[in-house]
């Protein structure tokens, strides 16, 4: 195939059309026409409005829930964008996905459970998908359950940028890992800031409920940056952030790449001893939240970067330095 047939399209799902839109102004692309609807029975169609044959097709959706889309809703979606992609016969179909869904259900906790982080791997397989673009899966090793590449990004650099900007005294930072599963993170957060890190270790009664039974580390007069993957409903960060301010914290910052903010999160983060939540836009966070407490730092240009590397056969490893 030759330099001038080669021809990238992007196309964004329902959930986060204002994260696709920008990263293809990023792209200098215009973002490819796609119909979606739903039949009055709730099933989810997609049809292309422009010929794709021949192309590399991009697909940015977030498996989460949006103000008008639940979580099932999402995927079903990426699924029937990338099979109609499929069948309309296009070169090569990559699904940017900024919110992994269902990852953390990544092994069997006890008997008889599911590990829908593999199901859902399986099933973006089978849909017809080449490729994953993706950021910090809720587990590295979920990298493993595709037989497909997977691009795993980090929003690190963009939490690292941030924090080196702000006009607090650097000299008593201290990164904490909320549980041990985050440590190694932590352990590369606070690397990059080069200041101290502690360590927690939680306990989960049942889902959406945490406690925190230890900490390793001096807080005393620190300013504490807690660090995670995603926040859902706030429970575990908010008792991590009690806890701190217990052990002698000045302050507490919390940054997480997917801000979930299901049922009581904005009022539990309202009301709780954090300064400041800051978040991507992988998961749309409603205009009308993006005040007082939490802050969203765009993951666009990341995504960019990377879609730009995967469909020039660049290293993706080269972004990473």
């Amino acid at each position: 195939m030759t330099e001038m047939t080669k021809r990238m399209a992007v196309f964004s799902g329902s959930v986060n059309p204002e994260l696709a839109d920008e990263v293809a102004k990023y792209l200098n692309v215009s973002l490819g026409n796609i119909k979606h609807e739903k039949f009055a029975n709730g099933e989810i169609y997609a049809r292309y409005q422009e010929s794709i044959r021949g192309a590399d097709v991009f697909l940015i959706q977030s498996v989460c829930a949006s103000e008008t889309f639940d979580v099932n809703d999402a995927l079903m979606e990426l699924l029937i964008m990338a099979d109609a992609a499929k069948r309309a016969s296009a070169r090569s179909i990559s699904a940017v996905i900024a919110h992994y869904g269902y990852a953390r259900q990544d092994r069997k906790a006890a008997p008889r459970e599911p590990i829908t982080a593999k199901l859902v791997a399986d099933l973006i397989t089978a849909s017809g998908v080449d490729n994953i673009i993706t950021v910090d899966l809720h587990q590295d090793a979920i990298q493993g359950f595709f037989d497909i590449p997977v691009n795993h990004m980090t929003a690190m650099p963009i939490f690292v940028d941030y924090f080196k900007n702000k006009s607090f005294d650097h000299d008593r930072l201290c990164v904490v890992s909320p549980d041990v599963g985050r440590a190694k993170a932590a352990k590369k957060f606070s690397t990059a800031l080069d200041c101290d890190i502690a360590i927690m270790h939680k306990d989960r009664p049942k889902h959406n409920q945490a406690e925190i039974t230890a900490l390793i580390g001096d807080v005393t007069d620190k300013i504490c940056i807690l660090n995670d993957d995603m926040i859902d409903t706030a429970g575990s960060l908010v008792a991590a952030a009690q806890t701190l301010k217990a052990k002698g914290a000045a302050e507490v910052y919390a940054c997480a790449t997917h801000g979930l903010f299901s049922g009581p999160a904005y009022e539990r983060l309202e009301n709780s001893p954090i300064e400041e939540v800051v978040v991507t836009n992988a998961v749309p966070v409603p205009l009308a939240r993006q005040t007082g407490k939490i802050k969203v730092l765009s993951i666009a240009p990341l995504f960019a970067q990377t879609i730009d590397v995967v469909y020039n056969n660049g290293s993706i490893g080269k972004l990473f330095e």
